[in-house]
């Protein structure tokens, strides 16, 4: 492979070869790394993580829907609640139903995770055994049949 160094004597020719050697420098480091950086990216705990899945939840009368808004509002049924402590009042009373109905929380996606995790602790403290989160599915994903 010859290299030329610019015009011989008495050319004015323009010179329309491509310079390869930078980009072979740069793929040869990009490459180095690369090789460095695989083995510990792959190189994790082993998990069994859990699978996504969509169910279509089934609204039933005796489901109990209760709504968490961003500045932490409680909504029972679409109805504000005061406070936690009237939330667990109103869910003693239908924690002694038969068959206990189930709790839906909504919570917004900008709300504390603190309010959330309340809702789920009043809950339990009421021994209130169902409860489940509604979401929307990501966006671009169907709605299984």
């Amino acid at each position: 492979m010859g290299m030329s160094v610019g015009p011989a004597e008495g050319e004015d020719e323009v010179v329309s070869e491509i310079n390869t050697t930078p980009l072979v420098d740069v793929m040869l480091v990009l490459l180095i790394i690369f090789l460095i950086t695989i083995p510990v990216a792959i190189h994790t705990v082993p998990v069994q993580l859990p699978l996504e899945r969509n169910v279509p939840t089934v609204t039933k009368p005796e489901n109990i829907t209760i709504a968490v808004d961003r500045d932490g509002n409680l909504y029972w049924n679409a109805a504000q609640v005061a406070d936690y402590n009237a939330l667990f009042e109103k869910m003693k009373e239908i924690a002694v139903l038969e068959p206990q109905p189930e709790i839906h929380i909504r919570g917004d996606r900008n709300a504390k995770y603190e309010a959330i995790g309340r809702v789920v602790f009043k809950a339990q403290q009421a021994s209130i055994f169902k409860i489940g989160f509604i979401t929307e599915p990501p966006m671009g994903v169907a709605a299984p049949q």
